[in-house]
């Protein structure tokens, strides 16, 4: 545009609004801020914390989600603000235009009451925002199969008691400590020199050497040797997990998980990534967001396990190329664009303050390194829990989640690969989708006889909506009572009244689409005011299970396998954890081999952390599998489009 062109907001306005009767689109000439004044309702995580007030100013034009993630105002969102995941609810007081989005979310009511889709509400005048809470801290697997380890960590503490310096005896300070610790050889950094004068002399000479990798960071006065602290993540794209260990004794003392909150700029590394090649400020404030939610859980799990944070010498983070990358600040763009390659492999040891961490001042982290760039450290985290490179049976390892990952060992050979599963089983592009949080429908059982509708409801509530286990079970439940046909599609209703007669009226139209009523919050509700599973909703579970059973079942010819040689199936991650291994095998998410044979391995890549920092020896065993795993790349598959086609029928 030059400088003769004259500005038009219209030009670059997003599309889809619908003039709401009697209102328009405020007008401005682009200049000037208006002001956004947000109020943020606490929820059960809060503790009933009074709703939070904020008010920020922005140019005219930009949409209330984009003003809020600017600011640091946290709005639910899996797709990061581009209108397609129908998340970011807000109730914005005064005429607002509504966009065709905001009629397939919300009702005429709630639309009457001034709730918008955050992302498509543009900032045009001065605006009071309500923003309904945030789950910040959704049902997660926190801990998992793992395996005993032999206590050897790389914090190590030595008490001594040293003669003191004399005329006769003018050795340096270090020297007459070094020498007094005869069975470790550490080489001493500058924190602990300064250090080292003062504390000798305070403590009487009495004092315990801190050393982490054959490095000597720290000198304490006293008997400090019964407390050696480290903390191990779990650095999911969704959730955060935080185990805070005593190495001294090798076992958990607390444990927390919070949302990422990362989770602004999309629910999925795909989107993250792209948030960073469309906005060069997009990278520092995904690495700052990332930095905070790993320092909330630091302080949390020291909080609850009555731990000074400076005893806190160590870190392991476990977490996929993208969320590694982004931690650390670096580019993720080339993890997002053919040939799909990594920075690096292993990331480089560093300080803990480096990634925004309070800890000890030469507390270290370290990262486990990764396969490729969908197979990352947290997949080689589960590996060595699990034991895949030691276990002589047949074991499949299926991570699900927005990435799934998948490994495969016939016990001498381990191979894997990842399956672009999509948002569907964080509840993402699920029309009543939500997280794994107090009021989501985790289990469903449906009885055909008696039409009675059994819901799993987490934290035994009303119902508000369908988490992705439960998404699972309602289609298997309705492929298993014949409601759901081979291809996915609802039945007509005349024959759903011939399978199904009491449960035929749940199967109704919501718009122009047709849906399944699995809760009514009262007897004569409308379809826009209960929890249901659309056509749309089956089609997006569809996707993700068939892109999740093309990776399982090439990875089995890679090793010319069939699915009935499987012996073992671990089901990873917190997703894993709680789906219905039935349900599973039903909708062909796993090989269809008997229940007995899948086991809900839980938070893997937690526990491989945990014994990263509980034994050096483990950590040597994570390097050893980058050498001993094949990854397969499926995009590289001319097959397969076609082989996926084949999976999508249930």
């Amino acid at each position: 545009m030059t400088q003769d062109e004259e500005f038009s907001l219209d030009a670059v306005r997003r599309e889809g609004l619908l003039p709401t009767p009697g209102t328009g689109q405020a007008q401005h000439d682009g200049t000037g801020r208006v002001e956004l004044s947000f109020t943020v309702e606490t929820g059960a995580d809060d503790g009933g914390a009074p709703p939070a007030q904020r008010s920020v100013r922005v140019p005219p034009g930009v949409t209330v989600f984009d003003s809020a993630s600017w600011n640091g105002i946290a709005i639910d969102s899996t797709c990061g603000g581009h209108g397609t995941c129908h998340k970011c609810k807000v109730r914005v007081e005064g005429p607002t235009p509504i966009t065709r989005h905001d009629v397939k979310t919300f009702s005429r009511e709630q639309l009457d009451n001034g709730w918008r889709l955050a992302c498509l509400v543009q900032a045009t005048r001065d605006l009071a925002v309500d923003v309904p809470p945030l789950t910040t801290r959704p049902k997660a697997a926190t801990v998992g199969v793992g395996r005993q380890v032999i206590l050897r960590p790389a914090v190590q503490k030595r008490y001594v008691e040293l003669d003191e310096p004399t005329l006769a005896d003018q050795r340096p300070d270090v020297d007459r400590l070094l020498a007094a610790i005869d069975d470790l050889e550490p080489a001493p950094d500058l924190h602990a020199l300064r250090r080292l004068p003062k504390v000798l002399r305070e403590a009487d000479f009495k004092v315990t050497a801190v050393v982490v990798d054959e490095v000597l960071v720290d000198v304490e006065p006293g008997d400090t040797t019964d407390q050696r602290y480290a903390i191990a993540y779990d650095l999911g794209t969704t959730t955060v997990v935080a185990t805070l260990l005593d190495l001294t004794l090798g076992t958990p003392i607390a444990v927390a998980s919070v949302l990422n909150k990362q989770q602004p700029f999309g629910g999925d590394v795909i989107t993250r990534i792209s948030a960073t090649m469309l906005d060069p400020e997009a990278l520092p404030r995904l690495q700052r967001a990332a930095a905070d939610t790993l320092a909330e859980l630091a302080s949390q799990v020291c909080g609850e396990g009555g731990v000074d944070p400076r005893q806190v010498y160590e870190v392991a983070i476990a977490g996929n190329a993208t969320m590694t990358a982004l931690v650390l600040g670096m580019d993720p763009e080339p993890l997002g664009v053919a040939p799909f390659v990594l920075a690096t492999a292993q990331p480089p040891a560093l300080l803990a303050a480096e990634v925004g961490l309070d800890l000890h001042p030469r507390a270290h982290v370290y990262f486990f390194p990764a396969l490729g760039a969908y197979v990352g450290g947290d997949i080689v985290a589960g590996m060595l829990a699990t034991g895949m490179d030691r276990d002589k049976r047949t074991r499949l390892m299926i991570d699900v989640g927005t990435n799934c990952e998948i490994v495969l060992s016939d016990g001498d050979r381990i191979v894997s690969t990842a399956a672009p599963a999509g948002p569907a089983f964080e509840g993402g592009a699920i029309r009543c989708g939500m997280r794994a949080a107090d009021g989501a429908i985790e289990t469903i059982r449906l009885d055909t006889p008696e039409g009675v509708v059994d819901l799993g409801v987490i934290g035994d509530v009303e119902p508000k909506g369908l988490c992705g286990s439960g998404l699972v079970d309602a289609v298997a439940e309705l492929v298993k009572v014949g409601l759901l046909d081979g291809t996915g599609r609802f039945v007509p209703d005349e024959q759903a009244v011939d399978i199904a007669p009491k449960l035929a009226d749940r199967l109704t139209k919501l718009g122009e689409e047709r849906v399944f009523v699995l809760h009514r919050p009262w007897p004569d509700a409308g379809p826009e005011d209960c929890v249901v599973l659309s056509q749309r909703d089956v089609r997006e579970l569809q996707f993700a299970k068939a892109a999740i059973s093309t990776g399982w079942s090439l990875l089995l010819e890679e090793l010319g396998l069939e699915a009935r040689d499987v012996q073992q199936v671990l089901m990873a991650g917190s997703f894993g954890s709680y789906i219905s291994p039935a349900s599973a095998v039903r909708i062909g998410l796993v090989p269809k081999l008997p229940v007995l044979r899948i086991v809900s391995a839980g938070n893997v890549a937690g526990e491989g952390a945990k014994m990263a920092l509980l034994s050096v020896r483990e950590r040597a065993g994570a390097a050893a599998l980058l050498e001993e795993v094949t990854y397969v790349e499926l995009s590289d598959r001319a097959d397969f489009n076609d082989r996926f086609v084949d999976q999508l029928g249930f």
